[in-house]
């Protein structure tokens, strides 16, 4: 029997049992294998990927959608990947296509790497800020913070879904209510009795990554950042939009240092919904 050509092969829907195959994906251009992430995305959102006849994956990516199911009002893509010996084939365009189409009218939003953006520009979309990543033991210093935080509870969850709806634009019930067991670590800022602010800390290979992060102010966003460092050893990873200057700052004398520059690029929309002023950092670039 012939082998079909790389471009015929069909695209399919991932499941979680393609966890293996996807982080085997990654390894193959040199990114971590991130199962522990690769296993939350699978499960909170719909996974594309191409079959490769010799085994594993040709290309995958995740769609995360947010806000009622049958007419979201914001689809995340991330993770968007082509095997080695299959790039420059037009396989990521072809991946990417299929997405844009599958999801109708649904405004789209995307992290882009400066190796991915013309692509994601061919297709159509738009940058509209920047997030930089920032990565590095975190070193305790300068005056105490602010804003009081305390561990989360379950009797908090409530309150956190509202805040994080209103600050970031769209419903993530789906998401956020994964974060307990997702994360090691979930933090809320109070003020008052009243809820002002979350992040949660999650384990990625080495590291703890901050996000999401949302919070009444920088000061509230510093408590946060720091009261989650005092409970881990690791270094911290967190991608901070580019605008919120003070706390990238403040970051960076802390000890975490610029790794990358993502650019936030959009389509069907020319901003993303929300407050951006309160958005600091997302879950992961992967969701939005």
């Amino acid at each position: 029997m012939p082998i079909p050509s790389v471009a015929a092969l069909p695209i399919r829907r991932l499941t979680p049992r393609d966890l293996t195959a996807c982080a085997d994906l990654s390894e193959d251009r040199g990114w971590p294998r991130e199962e522990h992430k690769w296993r939350f995305l699978l499960t909170a959102g719909k996974g594309y990927g191409i079959d490769d006849p010799a085994g594993g994956l040709v290309a995958a990516c995740v769609l995360t959608e947010y806000g009622p199911g049958e007419r979201p009002d914001l689809g995340a893509i991330g993770m968007v990947l082509v095997a080695e010996r299959h790039a420059r084939q037009g396989i990521g365009r072809r991946l990417m296509r299929h997405i844009v189409s599958a999801t109708g009218t649904t405004p789209l939003t995307l992290y882009a790497t400066p190796y991915g953006r013309p692509l994601y520009e061919e297709l159509g979309f738009k940058t509209t800020g920047h997030s930089a990543m920032l990565s590095g033991p975190f070193t305790p210093g300068g005056p105490e913070p602010r804003v009081a935080t305390r561990a989360a509870t379950a009797e908090d969850l409530g309150s956190i879904l509202r805040l994080d709806e209103e600050v970031f634009g769209a419903d993530r019930t789906p998401l956020i209510t994964r974060l307990p067991a997702f994360s090691d670590r979930l933090r809320v800022a109070v003020d008052d009795g009243r809820i002002v602010g979350y992040a949660a800390a999650w384990p990625n290979m080495d590291t703890h990554v901050v996000g999401p992060l949302i919070a009444r102010d920088t000061e509230t966003a510093k408590s946060l950042i720091a009261s989650l460092a005092a409970q881990t050893d690791r270094p911290l990873r967190t991608d901070i939009d580019v605008r919120h200057e003070e706390l990238l700052a403040w970051a960076k004398e802390r000890g975490l240092a610029s790794a990358a520059v993502h650019s936030v690029m959009v389509y069907g929309i020319t901003e993303l919904p929300g407050d951006w002023t309160r958005r600091f950092a997302p879950l992961t670039v992967a969701a939005g």
